[in-house]
């Protein structure tokens, strides 16, 4: 099994007077818990030694790169560790990255070394137990924290400092670790992707992220095409809407770029055929915009920023959508 350590509060270390920040690799990492060599013989790398926030879509292509090699070189598991606050976007884009059917675990702390009790090496040990589990095979990336086990493409961070800041909201989680023991409640389908081969060095193109807010125009999403960005991905009013002035503004950016529409809430699926008013889901789908299906704005952009760097045109992109975001569509749901 190997570790790859990316930063983050896990490896943080320092003192009050100037803060902590990330200094420590896999290596002491793994040093911390003795109980790891009980789980398997593990190889450690120091891939990033950064904050999370500093993580760029490039280090994740180039660490899933790394992955890869690892599994074609035998390795039964993959355990990741790093800065909370963009785990759910990094974890998610290794998910449409590293494919078969090896665990990828990705894992971090909300409590730095530095203070009583923290969580770092708990999660660390849980996450190394379900990567060599084979319950896990086959559940594609996984984060494991607070001894539960979340699917990459649901779980969200929650909440600012608390242990307990991860969840998966529309489904829960797939299961948990007790004792040393990983039980998975339920499988998810695998994603199906033609991401790992196709983006290569490709330039991963800017995808901008709005948010629909009571009282708000139109002005920014006028911008976007002209700031550079590639793509829009519009986190919008409960199932999917948009106030009606909004609707023209982003009918014409959808006629020239990908505009996805998800939803603000964190939770459920963007509606399809329920409401029919200017700015409704319906209204805004049948103008072109794609829907996220269960996927939030983060993860939205994730998926449309690794589409359009594997070269993907709109038909490609409305493809990616149905089979991610909600695994598949019927017959004749457009």
């Amino acid at each position: 099994m190997t570790v790859f350590s990316l930063g983050g509060t896990i490896a943080s270390t320092g003192g009050a007077a100037s803060g902590v920040r990330p200094q420590l690799g896999a290596a002491e990492l793994i040093e911390a818990v003795p109980q790891l060599h009980e789980v398997a013989e593990l190889e450690t790398v120091a891939f990033r030694q950064i904050p999370s926030g500093d993580l760029t879509l490039r280090d994740v292509v180039e660490l899933a790169a790394e992955i890869t090699k690892r599994f074609a070189a035998g390795a039964s598991g993959v355990v990741i560790t790093q800065g909370t606050d963009t785990i759910e976007e990094t974890s998610f884009a290794l998910d449409l990255l590293v494919p078969g059917p090896q665990p990828v675990v990705v894992t971090g702390a909300m409590r730095n070394p530095t203070l009583a009790g923290p969580d770092g090496p708990a999660n660390l040990l849980a996450a190394a137990q379900v990567a060599a589990a084979p319950e896990a095979t086959g559940l594609g990336t996984l984060v494991v924290a607070n001894d539960e086990i979340h699917a990459a493409r649901f779980v969200r961070k929650t909440h600012t400092s608390s242990t307990a800041a991860f969840r998966s909201i529309t489904p829960g989680p797939l299961g948990w670790v007790v004792e040393g023991r990983v039980r998975i409640a339920f499988r998810l389908p695998a994603l199906e992707t033609d991401l790992p081969s196709a983006i290569g060095a490709h330039e991963i193109p800017p995808i901008a992220l709005l948010t629909s807010a009571l009282d708000d125009d139109a002005r920014l999403v006028a911008e976007v095409e002209k700031l550079g960005y590639a793509g829009l991905v519009l986190e919008a009013f409960g199932g999917g809407h948009v106030p009606a002035h909004v609707v023209p503004a982003l009918e014409d950016l959808a006629s020239r770029v990908p505009v996805v529409l998800a939803s603000r809430t964190g939770g459920g699926e963007v509606l399809r055929s329920t409401y029919g008013f200017p700015g409704s889901e319906r209204d805004l789908l049948a103008r072109g915009l794609i829907a996220a299906g269960f996927l939030d704005g983060l993860k939205a952009r994730i998926l449309l920023s690794l589409s359009l760097a594997a070269g993907a045109d709109l038909l490609d992109v409305r493809t990616a959508f149905r089979q991610v975001g909600a695994f598949a569509f019927p017959a004749g749901v457009p």
